[in-house]
């Protein structure tokens, strides 16, 4: 938790432009307090790898970064990450208003944060993905922020330039004009601690051309692109190293290739980047796997260190995927895109949905074949889940197969297959998948191949500062300790580590253990019925008052 003085908000651009000038000297007293909520434990956010890497949290929430340097200048903003640090009285006493933002599965958390912030009487400002897609359920908060950044978002902020009392009955505020993406501010790094996020993240990007029956992104965001320019993320790579980033860094845009000459546009300037300023960052990104397409987009994606690839596979049965209205994942054979991924360096992670339409007993046999083949280490196995806004959501309600969130089932989806026999199936396909033997085999096919395409930057005084060495060398050795030593796994975990120690190489030994240890960790608790599937979903976008991400 920091606090922004005058100082430091100076600096930044106002948005605020419809504000009277006797209305500007108030602002030097507004105090805004933005809380993030905490996430239920889930596949997507990696807690267990936390205790190996001294992480608290996945990664800086974009959207309340992002509002935080849109405030007026003389305002004061204070962050809080929930899923680090609780927000505490002295905090709520501390602030004039209180802006809370997320997504679908923190509403519960969310709602905590408002009746909080009501006790000490303050006035409380909901935006993000969620309460842009369902106002109706947040009746409790005193502002409604739907939608992106636009004139919303200047009428909230001149209504509490003007007065910070809650108002006598809710405000609904909805963005009829978006802020261009060219025209945001780099987002308030500086109010977190970036050193306890697992990776950093950044956006460039937002919309998706493609309309995914499961998707809510056309319908929030749009399927147009729309873009920052690329002097804009280099500001903001620039603005992350100025405030301790190091690691990893994800690109949370809805579909990184979504405008593909725009990104062929950006890759230069990101390997300009790179090389300027030593190599400090590995990158990821989120991407339609027709991406393999696009041979010279991947290879500058190489140069440029990106390290891995998001890709909403989904099933590897075509027929069902036109069903779901993912056909593009059929212009170039699956496996055969996920090699050319492959061969150029990057590893594939992808995200499957058990529970469709089109699912049989025998699609889960299925599924784990496709594993096999692919060797994709990483799948995140979801149950299917209808969101709102979404085309599944509408055809669903139609057909009355559209169920209460009770909390009593794992999916609010009406199956054609038995109940239990889906979520069987999601048990055993989990279990199989991430089983110690299976989870190393495919990591030891990655690092013989996939690895060893990667680029291999010079030794650079970045690269090999004190900071890197230190921080390396003590997540080694809480590996080394909390897997090798005391993992009821080890053996398998050892197979590959000495392999890779035997060749030098430490940092794919590294990376694969942190990864591996919660993929396996936590699949044994959700096989076993302790972790909830309804979640597993929803992709940890930057959850925001404002932008799409």
């Amino acid at each position: 938790m920091r606090a922004l003085g005058v100082a430091d908000q100076a600096k930044r651009r106002t948005f605020v432009t419809g504000v009277a000038m006797d209305e500007v000297k108030d602002m030097c007293g507004r105090r805004i307090l933005c809380v993030f909520p905490r996430y239920a434990p889930a596949f997507g956010n990696f807690q267990y790898s936390y205790p190996l890497t001294g992480a608290r949290a996945l990664m800086p929430p974009q959207g309340l970064l992002l509002i935080a340097a849109a405030l007026p200048p003389h305002w004061q903003v204070r962050f809080i990450d929930e899923n680090m640090d609780r927000a505490t009285d002295a905090d709520f006493a501390w602030a004039h208003a209180v802006f809370v933002s997320g997504m679908h599965i923190q509403r519960a958390q969310m709602q905590d944060i408002c009746r909080r912030a009501h006790r000490h009487d303050r006035v409380t400002a909901l935006g993000g993905p969620s309460v842009s897609a369902c106002p109706e359920n947040y009746p409790d908060f005193d502002y409604l922020h739907v939608g992106e950044m636009g004139d919303a978002t200047e009428e909230l902020f001149a209504r509490l330039a003007r007065d910070t009392a809650r108002p006598p009955q809710q405000v609904v505020l909805k963005t009829t004009q978006r802020r261009d993406l060219a025209d945001f501010p780099v987002p308030a790094y500086e109010l977190a601690r970036l050193d306890l996020y697992l990776t950093g993240s950044i956006q460039f990007s937002s919309g998706c051309p493609y309309e995914c029956e499961f998707c809510d992104i056309p319908a929030l965001y749009g399927r147009t692109p729309r873009l920052k320019t690329p002097q804009q993320v280099l500001a903001e790579l620039d603005k992350l190293l100025a405030c301790g980033q190091t690691g990893a860094v994800y690109f949370v845009d809805d579909n990184f290739i979504a405008h593909r000459r725009a990104v062929r546009e950006l890759l230069p300037h990101l390997v300009e980047w790179q090389k300027r300023n030593g190599y400090p960052l590995y990158l990821s990104c989120e991407a339609t796997l027709n991406i393999a397409k696009r041979p010279e987009i991947l290879e500058l994606m190489r140069a440029a260190m990106f390290h891995s690839i998001f890709c909403g596979i989904e099933t590897p049965d075509p027929e069902a995927l036109k069903s779901i209205a993912k056909q593009h994942n059929n212009m170039v054979p699956i496996l055969e895109a996920v090699s050319t991924i492959n061969r150029h360096g990057m590893e594939v992670v992808s995200g499957i949905i058990l529970g469709l339409d089109s699912d049989t007993p025998q699609t889960g046999d299925a599924l784990i074949e496709f594993v096999e083949q692919s060797r994709i280490p990483m799948l995140t196995m979801n149950l299917l889940q209808a969101l709102p806004r979404t085309p599944l959501w509408d055809r669903l309600k139609r057909e009355g197969r559209l169920l209460a969130d009770n909390g009593a089932r794992e999916s609010n989806v009406d199956f054609r297959m038995p109940y239990e026999q889906v979520l069987s199936m999601w048990k055993d396909c989990i279990s199989r998948a991430y089983h110690p033997r299976a989870l190393f085999a495919r990591y030891e096919h990655h690092a013989r191949g996939t690895y060893r395409n990667r680029f291999a930057p010079p030794a650079t005084p970045q690269r090999a500062s004190w900071k890197n060495i230190r921080r390396g060398l003590g997540i080694l050795g809480r590996i080394l300790w909390h897997v090798g030593l005391r993992g009821d796994y080890r053996r398998h975990f050892w197979g590959f580590a000495l392999r890779r120690a035997a060749r030098g190489e430490i940092e794919s030994l590294i990376s694969v253990a942190i990864l591996a240890h919660h993929l396996i960790l936590f699949a044994r608790e959700a096989s076993a019925g302790r972790k909830n599937a309804s979640y597993y979903s929803e992709r940890l976008r930057g959850e925001a008052l404002a932008p799409a991400e």
